[in-house]
């Protein structure tokens, strides 16, 4: 239990910090970045948490069965745009792969 009440802390405390940002920045997102920055300067224990994480992990298949269903609900709207979706998906991949692939090179040659 206690490792699920830190984990439910540090959602809480990254979705209030989120919302006092403007919502810039996910919640859930600086939830995980607090948790694990009090992990790494040992203000919570890893082995309390432990437990709660795995359980968690383990039932992480159930956590996307809401956003199938909302796929299928929305499959109307996302067939009439499936091409610019598509395309869209395939550009940025491609430009993430790029970005990465020079950016690994440039640090790369400087060492």
């Amino acid at each position: 239990m206690t490792g699920l009440f830190h984990i439910l802390l540090f959602w809480l405390l990254g979705n209030v910090l989120s919302h006092c940002i403007g919502g810039y920045v996910s919640g859930n997102i600086l939830g995980m970045i607090l948790l694990f920055a009090a992990l790494r300067l040992r203000w919570v224990d890893s082995e309390k948490v432990r437990p709660a994480a795995r359980f968690l992990l383990g039932a992480m298949a159930l956590f996307f069965v809401p956003f199938g269903v909302g796929l299928t609900v929305s499959w109307p709207l996302l067939a009439d745009n499936l091409w610019a979706i598509l395309v869209s998906a395939v550009l940025s991949t491609l430009v993430v792969l790029a970005v990465a692939g020079r950016t690994f090179q440039s640090l790369n040659r400087r060492r």
